[in-house]
């Protein structure tokens, strides 16, 4: 193997080894969620067998509002992760996305690390790529990208935060809005953008539904932070690791940027620090189209591989169906509307961004 495709490999073998530790994880900020609290209902009035978690994402449709969000690839251990996911999430009928394509884009050797269609041919999966190297490569190396691990979607992530600790990581960002334009033109399978830990804010979704986007992945605040990630990377003393912890909770909380990608009006995947069912319940009540799992599935595939995956998605699922009862709704939009309490801290950062508090408690 040559000493750069062993640098990557030993780069991405870091990021799964810190972001499962958990010792990346956001120190003091968290995603909000905790504060948003749904209205029980004791006359639900609803049957389970009523209702019906399905949605449909990016044309395709899944069983339950969920996506495994895009981890890894590049290792021998990550292609054995992605495979266990998919076949636990074509199980469930959810989605799932791989980590960034761009080592497969540089080290063609490494692309068997991301595919995963023949062992879940089924599967609803989404492509992976930095902004940055889809301006470098263009759509048309882009759309082959998407085509040679058969995604149904293309995610175009934005991460420079994460670049700006990362050792010779990115540093110039400019025309990250005509590229993802670009690629929403050109790309045979729909685009999502997303962030990776840091949030989208009200402003720049609104420049991406400019462009055409459809559909976002927030990836907010509050679960692992990519800043900690590559400070605990950095070499101790070094530059990148006082900056690193620095920046170490920089970041939107999840449940501000998801209030704001929805009053954007795009479809909304709520991702970034969600740990059960109830997280994603709170979130589609935030104006979400789905909930995006990560961190949790990684720790459950370590731990006992595709099953402990599935066993998770089960119960996250269950949770969601439970919870959506108790709150009556028989589908997950019909939480858009559902009586929710905004604790302090949310509501002030919803007044002081001008976001308006998202859902309409009935009035007798």
């Amino acid at each position: 193997m040559p000493d750069d495709s062993r640098d990557i490999v030993r780069r991405k073998a870091d990021h799964i080894e810190v972001a499962a530790s958990g010792g990346a994880d956001f120190a003091e900020r968290t995603t909000l969620l905790e504060d948003v609290h749904l209205v029980h209902q004791a006359l639900a009035e609803i049957a389970v067998e009523e209702i019906d978690l399905a949605i449909e994402l990016c044309g395709k449709r899944l069983a339950a509002p969920l996506v495994i969000t895009g981890m890894t690839g590049g290792t021998p251990r990550a292609r054995i992760i992605n495979r266990d996911l998919a076949i636990a999430a074509v199980k469930a009928g959810v989605a799932m996305g791989v980590g960034s394509q761009r080592v497969m884009a540089e080290h063609p050797e490494l692309e068997d690390t991301f595919q995963v269609k023949e062992a879940a041919p089924d599967l609803v999966l989404f492509g992976n790529l930095g902004v940055v190297q889809a301006r470098t490569l263009g759509a048309g190396k882009v759309a082959e990208l998407a085509r040679r691990i058969g995604a149904d979607a293309m995610a175009i992530h934005l991460n420079p935060a994460q670049e700006m600790i990362q050792d010779h990581g990115d540093r110039d960002f400019r025309g990250a809005t005509d590229t993802i334009a670009r690629m929403v033109e050109a790309l045979p399978c729909p685009v999502i953008v997303k962030e990776t830990g840091c949030g989208l804010s009200l402003q720049a979704v609104r420049r991406l539904a400019y462009v055409g986007v459809k559909t976002v992945d927030v990836s907010g605040a509050g679960g692992t932070s990519w800043v900690a990630v590559e400070a605990r990377r950095a070499a101790e003393g070094s530059a990148a690791r006082e900056l690193g912890t620095e920046l170490w909770d920089w970041g939107l909380p999840t449940a501000v940027s998801a209030v704001a990608a929805a009053a954007a009006g795009v479809d909304v995947i709520a991702s970034g620090g969600l740990r059960s069912g109830l997280d994603v319940v709170r979130a589609l009540a935030l104006g979400a189209h789905a909930g995006g799992l990560a961190a949790p599935v990684l720790r459950a595939q370590r731990a006992g591989g595709s099953e402990a995956v599935g066993d998770l998605l089960a119960r996250v699922i269950n949770s969601i169906r439970t919870t959506m009862l108790l709150c009556g709704a028989r589908r997950p939009t019909d939480l858009h509307a559902a009586p929710r309490h905004l604790g302090p801290t949310l509501r002030s950062w919803l007044d002081d961004l001008g976001l308006p508090a998202p859902g309409v408690t009935p009035r007798p």
